[in-house]
This record gives structure tokens, sequence and C-alpha cells, in this order.
């Protein structure tokens, strides 16, 4: 049986203290996220400290450290547990003149600069 069918309570819950000391001292790789509602407000995160829309289909999302040598992935999404995004497309990168931005951009799947809440991972060397 995988993990991700145990029942809540055999699973290990470990503070997010804990989990940075342990990915520092194991040197596995760290990973921050944001959820980030379409009207550009974070809606729960790991490291990130804010997000804002910076105009149709534009986004900023800034961390508590430098995510200037990471790896982003961004996906559209909803911040709940109800409902489906309509399908449309992501673009995510590193934000010109402070290195611990993401700029990400969304649109419809035709294109066009669309508001959409995302799912934003980035994925770092300790």
């Amino acid at each position: 049986m995988s993990t991700l069918n145990l029942p809540p309570e055999n699973l290990e819950v470990q503070s997010a203290e804990a989990a940075e000391a342990e990915a520092s001292s194991s040197g596995c790789a760290c990973a921050l996220f944001a959820v980030v509602n379409a009207d550009g407000t974070l809606a729960r995160g790991f490291g990130a400290t804010s997000a804002q829309r910076l105009g149709q289909g534009a986004y900023e999302v800034i961390f508590n450290r430098s995510v200037r040598n990471c790896a982003y992935l961004g996906t559209i999404g909803l911040s709940g547990d109800v409902g489906s995004s309509p399908s449309g497309e992501i673009t995510v990168v590193g934000r010109n003149g402070n290195d611990r931005g993401v700029f990400l951009t969304t649109a419809t799947s035709a294109g066009s600069p669309t508001d959409a809440g995302f799912h934003l991972a980035v994925h770092c060397r300790p």
C-alpha cells in the first residue's frame, strides 16, 4: 500500500522547520510553493511571502529566499476543493530585478491573456 492510500492517522506529519532542516542536512532539494487565486491573492504557500496580479493574466510571486537558480513549475488550478479551472496555458520565468521573485502569465488555450488561478512549485538545491 502506498503512503497516499494510508489513513491520515498513519501518516507522519512534520513541521515546516523540521522539513527544512532535514532537507538541508540530507542534500535534498528544497521545494517552495505558492497557490494563487485569479485575483492575485496568495491562498497558501511554503516560503511564499506575497503574490500580486500585475495585469490581465500577469502575476508575480515573491519568496523568502533567492529562487534565481531554481526550477519553476506552474500549472493552472483553483485553490479550493470544489470545481475545476477552464483549460489554459501558463508560463514561468524568474522575476527581472528581483532574485526572490517569479513572473507568470496565464492565457486561454487560444493564447489570449486571461486571469486564472495557479499552483507554482519552485525546486532549489539546498
